[in-house]
């Protein structure tokens, strides 16, 4: 092999290892964190930063059955999401500081190039520090209800989120 040249195998493990580094952690910003909703456990995404509280599920085709998106705030706050740039149906709870469901609500695809402020809001009825997102139809198809517990290191994840 020349020097200075990198073998495509090599470069691809490399890119590889980097990849599922990323994906297992907890760092904060990106990673995963498992959790029980309505008897199923679900790995949902990190969103703890503005930026990716901002993109969220936007330009997604697809949801995982036992996928989503957990958004974490380090205040507790009204909160309201819109379907911005959103391809795909999503259902979307809201947990009060303690994990019970506040609200939930089936939120609809719209016209992509719609504006913000043209968007349908869907707000957690109350203080909120986390928010749920999963694939359209999961609420009901679990009977998840407000006032219903889901358990996570809601502490935890406030003092890492930004």
């Amino acid at each position: 092999m020349a020097q200075g040249k990198l073998n495509p195998l090599a470069l691809l493990a490399v890119v590889a290892l980097a990849l599922l580094a990323g994906c297992g952690g907890n760092d904060g910003t990106t990673g995963t964190q498992r959790v029980e909703i309505g008897g199923e456990t679900f790995t949902l995404e990190l969103a703890m930063t503005g930026d990716a509280r901002e993109q969220g599920l936007s330009d997604r085709d697809f949801i995982a059955p036992d996928g989503g998106m957990l958004f974490v705030f380090p205040r507790e706050r009204e909160l309201q999401f819109v379907m911005r740039r959103c391809l795909v149906p999503i259902d979307i709870l809201f947990l009060g500081p303690s994990g019970k469901v506040i609200a939930a609500h089936a939120m609809e695809v719209e016209p992509y190039e719609r504006t913000d402020k043209d968007l349908k809001k869907y707000g957690s009825n109350g203080r909120s520090p986390i928010a749920i997102e999963l694939a359209g139809g999961t609420i009901e198809r679990l009977g998840v209800e407000v006032g219903d517990q889901i358990e996570l290191p809601i502490l935890e994840l406030k003092r890492r989120a930004e």
